[in-house]
C-alpha cells in the first residue's frame, strides 16, 4: 500500500513539474488601465490589434510598450506614444497609409489620452 501510495505522489511529482509555464502572464491592470483598455476597445480596436502580426487597418500594437522606445530618438515610450496618438502623421509606420484619425486630441478628455497611454504601457 504504501509503495502504491510513494508511485502516485512520484508520478503527480513529475507531470506538475511538466507542465508548461511558458505563457505569458497577463498583467494586473490598476484602475487608470482599465479604463485606458476601455477607451483602447472603444476607440482604437477597430484599426489596431493586439495580437502579433495581426493586421485590421494599422499597425498590431502587440509589444508596443517595448517597440515605442526605439522609435524616435530623444522620446521615451510614454512620449511617443501620446504623440503618436495626438499627432498621428508625425511618426507613420513603413507600410501604413495615414489613416489614423487626427481628432483625438479634441475627442479625449486629458484622463482619457493618460489612461490609454498608460494602458498600452502595459503591452510589452
Amino acid at each position: 500500500m504504501q509503495f502504491k501510495l510513494f508511485i502516485f505522489i512520484f508520478a503527480a511529482f513529475i507531470l506538475a513539474s511538466c507542465s508548461s509555464t511558458s505563457a505569458e502572464a497577463i498583467p494586473t491592470l490598476n484602475a487608470t488601465q482599465q479604463q485606458g483598455q476601455s477607451v483602447f476597445n472603444l476607440r482604437c480596436a477597430q484599426c489596431h490589434a493586439l495580437a502579433k502580426d495581426t493586421i485590421v487597418i494599422g499597425p498590431s500594437l502587440a509589444s508596443i510598450a517595448t517597440r515605442a522606445q526605439s522609435r524616435v530618438p530623444g522620446y521615451d515610450a510614454q512620449a511617443y506614444l501620446e504623440r503618436s496618438i495626438l499627432i498621428p502623421d508625425d511618426y507613420l509606420v513603413e507600410g501604413f497609409a495615414n489613416t489614423m484619425p487626427t481628432n483625438f486630441g479634441k475627442e479625449l478628455t486629458s484622463e482619457e489620452l493618460t489612461a490609454v497611454v498608460a494602458y498600452l504601457m502595459t503591452l510589452k
